[in-house]
């Protein structure tokens, strides 16, 4: 897939947040398709019940990421293309090999997940479940399965509330999206163990709604065992 460059994510208020991520699930679930022209900022608007100030904030930050462009006089327009070549934006992420991507996602995503577990609002909540469900929907669709599972693990992140750490873990993405793991995942990715993925991020899902931070470490720990159990089937 094409890879939108992600600079370090500035702080924005909860209710721009709210619009981005809304933008951003729309997006990656294709309810607006590449070169599609976005709403007008007043629609908008009106739709999420926000000021026009604030989906303009939020439109500031999508196209910093790369997932739309503005044309002047005519809009915006989705730039994010699910079915490109997947070309990574940050050098490091190319040098990082499988094994230690596995030591950093180690490090990361347990603290990452307890720490959003304190820091999620309601509203970021219901996003994630939301994604959850698009992710439920896919039964043999690898390529689906992997961009809505790095959407999932994303907003996690962004759930932190912590800059810095975002933006790690916007390098750990862009490094998961290695040629290397996406052909991995085609080769072991099949639909019983889509749906058994799938088992465990609702799991994953029902802990962090319950703020039970101890269920969701574990569940980030066992998810690594299992991507370390596939690498060593390619060794």
């Amino acid at each position: 897939m094409t890879v939108p460059r992600r600079n370090p994510a500035p702080l924005v208020g909860a209710t721009v947040q709210y619009v981005i991520d809304t933008l951003t699930t729309r997006i990656v679930a294709q309810e607006y398709g590449v070169d599609e022209r976005l709403p007008s900022e007043r629609q908008m608007a009106q739709d999420l019940g926000v000021a026009r100030n604030t989906v303009r904030e939020a439109l500031d930050q999508l196209e910093d990421r790369g997932m739309i462009r503005r044309r002047a006089g005519s809009g915006s327009f989705v730039t994010w293309n699910p079915d490109g070549v997947a070309v990574s934006v940050a050098p490091v992420a190319d040098e990082t090999g499988p094994l230690q991507l596995q030591v950093v996602r180690g490090i990361l995503e347990p603290e990452m997940v307890r720490l959003s577990i304190i820091s999620m609002p309601p509203r970021q909540i219901e996003a994630l479940g939301h994604t959850l469900s698009q992710l439920e929907a896919v039964s043999t669709d690898v390529t689906a399965f992997l961009r809505l599972e790095e959407e999932f693990h994303r907003q996690i992140a962004e759930g932190t509330g912590n800059p810095l750490l975002i933006a790690c873990y916007n390098l750990v993405i862009d490094a998961r999206r290695q040629s290397f793991r996406a052909a991995m995942y085609r080769r072991h990715l099949t639909p019983a163990r889509i749906a058994t993925y799938q088992r465990g991020y609702n799991a994953l899902f029902n802990a962090i709604a319950a703020r039970d931070i101890e269920a969701a470490s574990e569940f980030m720990k066992l998810s690594l065992i299992e991507d370390q159990k596939l690498l060593m089937q390619e060794d």
